[in-house]
Formats: C-alpha cells, sequence, structure tokens
C-alpha cells in the first residue's frame, strides 16, 4: 500500500484496519501520543514514515497481534514490554492480581509461578510495595522479558529460573499465584487468532489441560506457610476440576471468582 504525500487524516478517514487499530499503529509508527495524532491530523507521510507504517499495517492484515508489533501492552495500568516470547496480558488475569493483593498480608511473601513477562508479579509489585514478590519460569527468555518490565516500574521482585517449584526446595511463602497454561492440546484456538503466533508451550499443558494445574496445586501445600492462598488462572470450564484438585490436597476455603466476563476465570484455596 502506498501511504506517502497522505495525511494523517486521510489515513484514518479510510485505514486498511479497524480504526482503533489504525490509530495505535500510527501513534506507534509517528511516535505520537493519542493527543498529538488529533492535533496533527494534517500533517502528511514522508517515503520513510510512510513505509514503516504501510509494514507495520501488513503485519496486522496478517493476523500479527498488535501487542508484538508495537512492543507493548497495559495490564493493571501498567505499560509492560511483550514480545513473542512471552503471552500477551490479557485483562482477565487482573482479576487474579486483585484476589492476591487483597489476601496477602502485610509484608507477605508471594510467589508468581511461570511469571512470563512478569505481569502478574510487576502488578502486584507495584500495588503492594510492602510485598516480598520472588518471580519464577522455566525460559530464561521470558525472564529476560520480565526483569526489563520490573526494571521499567521500579519493581523490586525476585527472579529465578525455575520449572514450578524444582529450583525453590525448603522455600515458603504467604501467597503463591499462577496463571499456568491451561489449554488441552489440539484445541482448535491454538491455530486461530493471536494464539497462532503466541509461545505454545505458555499455552497449552500438551496434555488434558490440568497437568500443570495439578503440578501447582500438588507442590503447593510444601511451599506454603500456615494459611497462606494458592490462587490460580485457569480454563472458561475447568473451575470445577480445579476445585476438586484443590480440595484433593486439603486445602480449605476453596472457591472460584468470575471475571468481568461472568466466567469462572480463578480458583484457589488456603493451606
Amino acid at each position: 500500500m502506498n501511504l506517502a504525500g497522505m495525511s494523517i487524516a486521510a489515513i484514518l478517514g479510510k485505514p486498511p484496519l479497524a480504526p482503533l487499530e489504525a490509530r495505535i499503529l500510527l501513534c506507534h509508527a509517528l511516535q505520537l501520543s493519542r493527543v498529538q495524532l488529533i492535533t496533527r491530523s494534517e500533517q502528511t507521510l514522508d517515503d520513510g514514515q510512510a513505509n514503516l507504517l504501510a509494514a507495520l499495517f501488513q503485519r496486522r492484515i496478517d493476523g500479527e497481534p498488535i501487542a508484538y508489533i508495537t512492543g507493548e501492552r497495559e495490564f493493571y495500568g501498567l505499560s509492560l514490554r511483550v514480545n513473542r516470547d512471552v503471552l500477551i496480558p490479557r485483562p482477565e488475569t487482573e482479576l487474579l492480581v486483585e484476589l492476591a493483593s487483597e489476601r496477602l498480608p502485610p509484608d507477605g511473601s508471594v510467589l508468581d509461578l511461570g511469571t512470563g513477562s512478569g505481569a502478574i508479579a510487576v502488578a502486584l509489585a507495584h500495588s503492594r510495595p510492602d510485598a516480598r514478590v520472588t518471580a519464577v519460569d522455566v525460559s530464561e527468555a521470558a525472564l529476560t522479558v520480565a526483569r526489563d518490565n520490573a526494571i521499567r516500574h521500579d519493581a523490586a521482585i525476585r527472579f529465578m529460573r525455575s520449572d514450578w517449584y524444582a529450583a525453590l526446595p525448603g522455600q515458603q511463602f504467604d501467597m503463591i499465584v499462577a496463571n499456568p497454561p491451561y489449554i488441552v492440546a489440539g484445541d482448535m484456538h491454538l491455530s486461530q487468532g493471536d494464539l497462532r503466533f503466541e509461545p505454545v508451550d505458555a499455552l497449552t499443558d500438551h496434555a488434558d489441560g490440568l497437568s500443570a494445574l495439578r503440578a501447582i496445586a500438588n507442590g503447593a501445600p510444601g511451599h506454603l506457610a500456615a494459611g497462606g492462598w494458592l490462587l490460580m488462572e485457569h480454563g472458561y470450564d475447568q473451575a470445577p476440576a480445579v476445585r476438586g484438585l484443590l480440595e484433593a490436597r486439603g486445602f480449605h476455603q476453596v472457591q472460584s471468582w468470575r471475571d468481568l466476563a461472568g466466567i469462572e476465570r480463578a480458583s484457589g484455596g488456603r493451606k
């Protein structure tokens, strides 16, 4: 597509994408704020800007998620860096942050398992600066992204490479939170939409969708202080099964919570 010489207003008047997506990519390509996009609507694009914007538009037309194109995603009011090494943080996961923040005792310690971009850990450290946050992931590439996000927001977090609890023998916490891979192997959604571009090992356990949740629940009693909470995000239809896992491991006050769409999105219990 040839955008050279076109004004911002002309591009937004007949964008090749949804208007909101076009505005986001225009802001990113031209390094303008949303307000500047309006006040400079008659600004025309030079060849370099036009070529860059056309390439960004094409990437989105080809299906690449906006967050990977811009390298940014907002989560819990924070701008986080993302790339193809990590999942794109989603609004429904903010429920886990809210639940954890409400239940973590003053000066409490929290473990974020499978931190990915660090979204949950950074949001907790930012909203609860008294908390002592540890975040682990098996992927060193993901930890690089998470550390960058912690630095961005001056979040004091201890990062460790670990396959769930493997690198944490004998360590206990007042709370454990996790958003593990829970999509069932072979689910058709894995080959559709944004999920096509996200790291598959962070999406699916390559099994029944419960194996990671099961491993976390089984290992949690040995890593939780008395009265500590385990909180886990899961799939839209997995709440009954996850509550069963928690009850089988002797957790009390086992319950599930609904996200803004009314879906049981997180479940937890208390040691």
